[in-house]
């Protein structure tokens, strides 16, 4: 079984995939009694000025341009080059760091991002994201309990991060701490109800892509412990497709009582698919 990590790149520092937003502000004219009142010029100064030029394109945001082209070795460049940079402020290398970090590891350079993401805690200790991802890079590295160990603290700076509940999940999930990676799961539902599609600004996250039906059942009666019942049956679909046969696992399961008469998911037990693997 294959959990993958996928990064996300966000202005705060980690997640991969995000397009940078240019916010423009307008100065109007103020509106009363329906009728637009002008601001009153300047003796001298031009009533229609020219727009002021655009800043340039920091160091640090060309190295989000990579990220986002997925041109990692580019935005390890522009990042080191941004932290070169004089009288920058402790909080922005922190955050730099991070994001060096993600680049590192997209490129399955662990040692290099672990060193870059204990720089970021370093500068940080206000800083989730960096102990998250650390975590990310020794579950790759199939040390689990090591990895729970980095999810838990940035917990502790980010006790709502619906990620890192996620994160520190699929690691309970992987020791087969099941009744733990219930409730991870229970958590990161309850603080974000589309945590498992929506792109977030947490750090790495992980998906359920490659997951086996044991991971997708221990989903669906997450869903069905918070009342959803359509996501519930959507998961065991997904567990009975990748070969779950425990029938009388499912009658006994007292979080899938919950849902047991839900029409779709009596229809999903009286005709349940047929295995895409067994």
């Amino acid at each position: 079984m294959k959990i993958q990590i996928v990064t996300r790149l966000a202005a705060m520092g980690v997640v991969l995939g995000v397009a940078a937003a240019l916010w423009s502000i307008t100065l109007c004219p103020l509106v009363l009694e329906g009728r637009a009142t002008p601001v009153s010029a300047v003796p001298g100064q031009i009533e229609n000025p020219p727009p002021p030029p655009k800043s340039p394109v920091s160091l640090e945001e060309r190295g989000d341009i990579f990220m986002a082209r997925k041109s990692y070795a580019d935005a390890v460049d522009y990042y080191y080059r941004a932290l070169k940079q004089p009288g920058l402020a402790q909080r922005d290398k922190g955050t730099i760091w991070n994001k060096l970090g993600i680049a590192f590891q997209q490129q399955l350079d662990y040692n290099g991002a672990q060193k870059a993401y204990k720089e970021a805690m370093r500068l940080r200790t206000d800083f989730g994201e960096p102990w998250n991802n650390m975590g990310t890079t020794y579950f790759m590295e199939n040390k689990f309990k090591k990895s729970l160990k980095y999810y838990q603290h940035a917990l502790k700076v980010s006790p709502n991060s619906s990620s890192f509940h996620m994160n520190l999940g699929t690691a309970y999930y992987r020791m087969k701490k099941y009744k733990e990676a219930v409730e991870e799961y229970r958590t990161a539902l309850t603080l974000n109800p589309n945590i498992l599609s929506d792109r977030t600004s947490g750090g790495t996250v992980m998906q359920t892509r490659g997951a086996d039906a044991t991971f997708y059942f221990y989903l669906a009666k997450s869903f069905a412990l918070v009342g959803r019942a359509d996501e519930a049956v959507r998961y065991l679909r997904r567990a009975f497709e990748e070969g779950f046969k425990d029938h009388k696992r499912l009658a006994e399961d007292p979080d899938l009582q919950k849902i047991s008469q839900n029409p779709d998911y009596l229809e999903l037990i009286k005709n349940p698919p047929i295995p895409i693997r067994d």
